[in-house]
């Protein structure tokens, strides 16, 4: 089957990625650039790295631009597919999402409207067997976003490791955390990963924060071998 994944440069829409490169052909990944930083559908920190990070897989990209209005957003959602439809012969559309009903049921909706077979690989996942499984198997990961407590500035930038792993887990049932960032509590920019042919050095980068609510904004990057 051929594939496209709606791709933000996450790690949860990478590892659905790899997920799905195991088993079908993805055919396109598929990036919303949403120009609303506070979209209810797309991922937007480090949005623009999706183009390196789409060269580094050898996969073609498919970009679609939004206002990022509510539910509005959805319309242009709709049309990226029906161009990954049109230009790569997609059957059906992979998403990288956890645990927010909100997106998986309006990705759905659109599937079915247009008779694409929609695939969540890590839906409903064991929040801490995943995040462990996202280190072993080789993908490079850092904090690209933090928007509420008790993420100060100092997680900006930081790799994702086990010992990151092991200090969410400690802070979960006090602040009532997801550990995945599935809540919300923070994003994340992938920079190498197994079906990455080179990876992603970050030559640039500034830091942009305030009250729990921050970026790390990376403006320039390279492509390395592995």
């Amino acid at each position: 089957m051929r594939l496209g994944v709606l791709f933000s440069g996450g790690k949860d829409s990478a590892y659905a990625c790899w997920k799905a490169i195991q088993k079908d052909e993805v055919a396109c990944l598929i990036t919303i650039k949403s120009a609303n930083p506070e979209s209810y559908m797309f991922h937007t920190p480090n949005i623009s790295l999706t183009s390196m990070q789409a060269e580094a897989a050898g996969i073609p990209l498919l970009e679609e631009e939004s206002h990022g209005e509510k539910e509005a957003e959805l319309s242009d959602l709709k049309h990226a597919i029906e161009r990954a439809i049109d230009n790569y012969d997609v059957e059906g559309i992979v998403t990288g999402a956890v645990m927010s009903v909100y997106q998986a049921e309006r990705v759905q909706r659109i599937c079915h409207e247009l008779r694409l077979w929609c695939f969540n690989p890590i839906w409903h996942t064991n929040q801490e067997r995943y995040m462990t499984s996202l280190i072993s198997e080789g993908f490079e990961m850092i904090i690209s976003g933090v928007f509420s407590e008790p993420f100060d500035e100092n997680w900006l930038g930081r790799t994702i490791s086990n010992e990151m792993i092991e200090e969410l887990k400690n802070i979960r049932n006090r602040y009532r955390i997801s550990i995945t960032g599935e809540g919300g509590e923070y994003e994340s920019s992938v920079l190498d990963a197994p079906f990455f042919r080179k990876k992603i050095m970050v030559t640039d980068s500034r830091k942009e924060y305030g009250n729990h609510n921050g970026r790390f904004v990376i403006s320039n990057a390279v492509l390395v071998e592995k």
